[in-house]
């Protein structure tokens, strides 16, 4: 799909002043290459990825104590090939690389409190921790594991871990105790960070109770710390655990060694959403994860040192990391921890406002809710310093591009992006010096071998198939933990096509060389044997004033599929034929006659998972009668009380 105009198109002097800019400048210089277009500079990055990775290294600065023998070895081999073989660095090191007076971080909770730490302050606060975590026997390849919210103890925990070469894992604390056992248990962590509590909506939520208990069932934990997110201290309910004082010390500052390590060195492990299952553990290396992000940052979201990045996440959406490494570019993090709409919608856009962020990230989700409540910041707010909103976890329909060109700013880059947890980085992504279309992904990203296959295998532009990347990049996992032999690891994304990672999304190239994602392969609906992707049922009903939300789900029905809709409604209004056949006739006129839904039901929730996106599939299991194997990976498990009640009106 595509609209017969750009909604921006970015001016010759924002183009001239870009970091990709100079990057082609610095290729030119170095290299003797010149790329008159970004689909010729992606083109190059393909076909030399060493000397494309390796002008990344050298163009970013990467701070490293010994080089690579190679830029990459095996390079047939997906998965299996080696990128920067001998290399030695540390991944804290160059996120730490600024220690001067300038702001690093900026932290805001929802009930006001604003704290600010400067780079200087930072490296002594992670130098205090990285040193307690030495002291009690820390050393590289160790678990740290987070229970806790978006803080600025958070990212030093991390930062202290990562300098010494220990991995490190997080949960939010909205997260229940079975859901942090299923996740911290595969992984036996030496030290738990986690917090006493946390704000959000109004209402104060004390954790200290599931914080005893999650230690309790991780049987080789030897050091517990407790972040006073609401002031307390540790007491006879936790009698094992360190005030985060008594870790972090309060005597001179000592040295910070930042232990030098491959680049295939482990850094993090993240998780898989668990709706399926017990969630798998996805291991990603300091290396990958740093030079993929500089990438990102510096030349997709022209990230620099005077910015203000903001994204709101989670510590368990890997959102949170990809944030984290913004410090790796000198720039200054916005971090928030609340409900976006406490105290009321505009309360992100207040923070824009308060703090001159220049990069706001947020998801889809919260764009589509924004412009129902009725809030239009270009009426309200200057939003001065704002250039590029980023939007991920589920695809931004048509309509949300217009609204923020529309009630945001006409002059900003508006960039989807899409990727995932399983990379902690993206396949497509957005770019400063491309126009952007409705409801259109800007490009693939450099160095990222990304194409839409069809079910035979073959590459297709304008038709709707399986994102596929068929070539290694760096931050392509190292695997699952506890899986020795890879083969979970191979089964999850090579299985379809060997030596062809397959992502799992359903999109489309477009005319401009765009992306449009319609949504999860696993949820792709099939009536009457014709694929169709939820995103474009999902665009249509978001159309419809009275419905605010929605969820759509494939159900066998007479040897076929049908498509079975659920509507959350505005308060007070309830679902009737009229605004049916409503519903109805807007996805056939705008879609087509198969997508329209065969039943659609009013609901009061909509089951999510806990990075907000919709929860399909549990949607789907509960209507078949099949039962939901892990509720503890949704944000809302009561939500699917409703839909065990209604399962028998679908049938």
């Amino acid at each position: 799909m595509m609209t017969e105009q750009s909604l921006w198109q970015p001016s010759a002097a924002r183009i001239e002043a870009s970091n990709l800019t100079a990057y082609t400048r610095f290729l030119e210089a170095r290299q003797g290459l010149r790329c008159d277009d970004y689909r010729a500079l992606h083109r190059w990055s393909l076909a030399e990825p060493a000397a494309f990775w390796e002008s990344i290294w050298r163009f970013s600065g990467i701070i490293h104590s010994q080089p690579w023998e190679q830029a990459l070895e095996h390079p047939q081999r997906f998965p299996g090939a080696r990128w920067f073989p001998g290399a030695r660095l540390n991944f804290a090191e160059n996120l730490l690389r600024r220690r001067d007076d300038g702001v690093a971080l900026i932290s805001h909770l929802e009930n006001g409190a604003r704290r600010t730490l400067t780079h200087a302050e930072l490296y002594d606060a992670v130098a205090r921790v990285a040193a307690g975590l030495r002291a009690r026997g820390v050393a590289p390849g160790d678990r740290v594991a987070a229970f806790l919210p978006n803080v600025p103890e958070t990212l030093i925990a991390m930062l202290a871990t990562a300098s010494i070469g220990a991995l490190w894992s997080s949960c939010s604390p909205d997260f229940g105790t079975k859901g942090v056992l299923d996740r911290f248990s595969q992984i036996e962590p030496r030290v738990l960070f986690a917090c006493d509590g946390y704000h959000y909506a109004g209402k104060v939520i004390d954790t200290r109770a599931r914080v005893a208990e999650i230690a309790a069932g991780l049987p080789g934990l030897e050091t517990l710390a407790l972040v006073p997110v609401l002031g307390h201290e540790p007491g006879p309910d936790l009698p094992r655990a360190l005030p985060w004082d008594g870790l972090a010390g309060n005597g001179p500052v000592p040295e910070l060694d930042f232990a030098q390590l491959p680049f295939d060195h482990p850094l993090y492990i993240l998780y898989s959403s668990g709706t399926t299952g017990v969630p798998k553990c996805i291991v990603h290396s300091a290396g990958g994860t740093l030079i993929q992000h500089l990438k990102e940052h510096r030349l997709h979201v022209d990230l620099k040192p005077d910015d203000r990045l903001f994204y709101f996440t989670t510590c368990g959406w890997m959102m949170w990391n990809w944030l984290a490494s913004g410090l790796a570019s000198g720039a200054t993090l916005v971090l928030y921890d609340g409900s976006p709409f406490h105290p009321g919608p505009a309360a992100l856009i207040d923070l824009i406002d308060a703090e001159d962020i220049a990069i706001f990230g947020t998801s889809a989700k919260y764009l589509s809710a924004l412009e129902k409540a009725g809030v239009r910041p270009r009426a309200s707010h200057r939003l001065a310093r704002l250039h590029t909103v980023l939007s991920t976890g589920s695809p931004l329909s048509h309509e949300s591009f217009r609204y923020v060109y529309r009630d945001f700013k006409d002059d900003l880059c508006l960039a989807s992006i899409s990727g995932g947890t399983d990379i902690v980085s993206c396949f497509v992504l957005g770019n400063p010096c491309l126009p952007v279309w409705a409801g259109e992904i800007q490009c693939r990203g450099l160095g990222m071998a990304v194409e839409i296959w069809n079910d035979a295998g073959r590459p297709v532009v304008g038709e709707k198939g399986e994102l596929v990347c068929t070539a290694p990049f760096p931050s392509c996992p190292l695997g699952f933990w506890n899986d020795p032999e890879g083969t979970r690891f191979r089964d999850a994304y090579f299985a379809i096509w060997p030596g062809v990672w397959a992502q799992g999304d359903y999109g489309e190239i477009t005319a401009h060389g765009g992306f449009v994602i319609h949504g999860r392969s696993d949820a792709v609906l099939n009536p009457g044997g014709v694929r169709i992707g939820t995103a474009e049922i999902y665009r249509q009903v978001e159309q419809v004033p009275e419905v605010l939300e929605s969820v759509c789900v494939g159900q066998n029905w007479d040897d076929d599929v049908r498509v079975v809709l659920f509507v959350v409604l505005r308060p007070g209004l309830a679902l009737d034929e009229a605004l049916i056949q409503r519903i109805r006739a807007n996805i056939r006129a705008n879609a087509s006659p198969r997508h329209v839904p065969a039943k659609i039901l009013q609901v009061a929730d909509i089951p999510r998972t806990r990075s907000g996106k919709i929860a399909e599939l549990a949607v789907r299991e509960l209507i078949h009668g099949r039962p939901v194997k892990n509720t503890e990976a949704l944000a809302n498990p009561e939500a699917l009380a409703l839909y065990r009640e209604l399962a028998e009106l679908a049938s």
